[in-house]
């Protein structure tokens, strides 16, 4: 196993963020041409992952409840506590890093919408560009306008109303040809925090575009995907990877890791699979068997490990995984002189910028 390259970060209680990976990790990442982005809401981390040569740059950044990621080479979406914040590679900016190597992307902090601490889950965009995302307080996917904290757009249908009481536990989000297609809850309960008393087998994966529950007695299930023709997800108190069996419309599962398994992107015949240790205290804790926290890369067709990266420090728990395809070794900037400092204008006031004159 080999080390991060960066040097370990602590928390304020003294606690260590750290991380080991196998020795094959970092050309996983190379060969995929991908970085990864991975948020614990445990630590309040937003994790970079980024090979640098034979070992794994890990980068890590403070905030609020850092939970559902939306990443691509343009921009990045991250849900916190109350706010859902957005980032802009501004590329001409890592002419003014000084931290070789320069950085291939650098994602400033562009806006930030206030919505409230709804318990912000897994959320993507659409091909249309609206950022959809899993409202679990409200039971509800929505997105987002300019006057109000979200704008509900789909609930189960056996969820009556909107109100603030996790009824059913929402919290995954599949996209299809671009348009949200498929979620998973973790029971099918309408009443407050419902979810809590069939946890262990109540979960279900849900057809948003027909209403249809696709499966049944799932055991916490999150992160649904399409991908390659077949719909994939985690199951997760099982520590299991799966897909629904294209033949028998039935539950086929992939492989078992040894932890809670929750976040997943998918890359051509690769899954990258967020594990958590999960403390008994903690809602999902009674979860059985080893627990180890980190992300682990799994082949599809056998399951097989491919590589893993993992948290050897105060980081126990992982909420989402997301790789950004085309960029090796982004940057995020979300405050700061250099935030400071540069600015984004439209292209039709670029042709009026004036060089500062001395004096």
């Amino acid at each position: 196993m080999g080390a991060s390259t960066d040097k370990p970060d602590e928390l304020a209680r003294g606690e260590t963020l750290a991380s080991v990976h196998s020795a094959g990790f970092p050309e996983l990442l190379h060969q995929l041409g991908i970085s990864l982005l991975v948020s614990t809401y445990q630590a309040g981390k937003l994790v970079v992952l980024r090979a640098d040569g034979d070992s794994v740059n890990t980068h890590f950044l403070g905030f609020n409840t850092p939970m559902g990621i939306a990443a691509d080479a343009n921009r990045i979406a991250l849900g916190t506590r109350s706010e859902i914040i957005e980032f802009h590679n501004m590329p001409a900016v890592a002419a003014r890093l000084h931290d070789p190597p320069r950085p291939d992307a650098v994602y400033l902090a562009r806006t930030g919408h206030i919505t409230g601490a709804i318990d912000v889950h897994e959320m993507a965009w659409s091909t249309r560009g609206e950022l959809w995302f899993v409202n679990t307080l409200f039971s509800t996917l929505c997105t987002l306008d300019a006057s109000h904290s979200f704008v509900p757009r789909w609930r189960p249908a056996f969820v009556s109303g909107l109100a603030a009481e996790d009824r059913c536990h929402l919290n995954g989000l599949g996209m299809r040809d671009g348009h949200p297609r498929y979620v998973t809850a973790l029971a099918e309960s309408n009443t407050t925090q419902g979810w809590r008393d069939h946890k262990h087998d109540g979960g279900v994966l849900i057809d948003c575009a027909s209403d249809e529950i696709l499966l049944r007695g799932l055991a916490m299930p999150h992160s649904p995907r399409w991908h390659d023709g077949r719909l994939w997800f985690l199951e997760s108190a099982h520590g299991a990877l799966c897909c629904i069996d294209e033949h028998s419309a039935q539950r086929q599962e992939i492989t078992r890791l040894p932890g809670f398994v929750r976040g997943m992107d998918l890359l051509g015949r690769v899954a990258l699979v967020g594990l958590s240790q999960l403390r008994d205290k903690h809602p999902f804790g009674e979860f059985e068997g080893e627990r180890q926290c980190g992300v682990w890369a799994v082949h599809l067709d056998s399951g097989r490990i491919l590589g893993l990266l993992r948290f050897t420090g105060a980081v126990q728990e992982i909420f989402a995984v997301a790789a950004i395809r085309g960029v090796q070794f982004p940057e995020i900037i979300h405050d700061g002189p250099l935030l400071d400092s540069c600015y984004a204008l439209p292209d039709s006031a670029l042709e009026s910028v004036e060089q500062a004159r001395d004096g």
